[in-house]
């Protein structure tokens, strides 16, 4: 277990939305042999309803009590990789739980680079019909903070397989591993 020597159990993605939290997730956890869980896509699961009609339908609020009963229980497992919502880390309670169960990575990437990946995204409750730009400066301006609190920081603006090649160079993964 790649974690043992630094007592996690998990790993988890943070960053804003368009960060590449799922993708570098899936990926990684597929090279490590881990279980992937998306949690937006767990509480769609699990609710029946897109996040969008969540958002709107139903208000932010209910959206992140579901988000922090599924969290919760899925930080109690052990060997996943988890890409968090990017709201996910305002909550006090969560991140207490993030840190204690879990090795925690936040993929920074720089706004400008963000707005381009997100310019076309339909599914984006916090971003549709609104300046991309700003709406993620104002959301980086809130959970910057919590984000510079992971553990370790990688920035992600480039290939994923970089990203990936940065992951199992921190965690000393190399071929013969597996």
């Amino acid at each position: 277990m790649i974690l043992r020597k630094i007592r996690k159990i998990n790993i988890t993605f943070c960053g804003l939305m368009g960060s590449g939290k799922s993708v570098i997730g899936k990926s990684f956890a597929k090279e490590i042999n881990y279980k992937f869980v998306d949690t937006d896509k767990l509480i769609e699961k699990k609710t029946g309803k897109t996040i969008s009609h969540i958002f709107s339908k139903l208000g932010e609020d209910h959206f992140r009590d579901i988000e922090f009963q599924e969290i919760s229980k899925l930080l109690g497992k052990k060997n996943y990789v988890i890409s968090l919502g990017g709201g996910t880390i305002l909550n006090n309670n969560l991140r207490n739980i993030i840190k204690k169960n879990s090795f925690n990575v936040y993929l920074k990437v720089n706004i400008d680079t963000l707005t381009k990946r997100l310019e076309k995204s339909k599914n984006r409750p916090l971003i549709q019909n609104k300046d991309i730009k700003e709406v993620l400066s104002n959301l980086m301006k809130k959970r910057e903070k919590y984000y510079e609190k992971a553990d370790l920081i990688i920035y992600n603006q480039y290939k994923i397989s970089d990203t990936i090649k940065e992951l199992k160079t921190y965690f000393k993964i190399n071929e013969k591993n597996y």
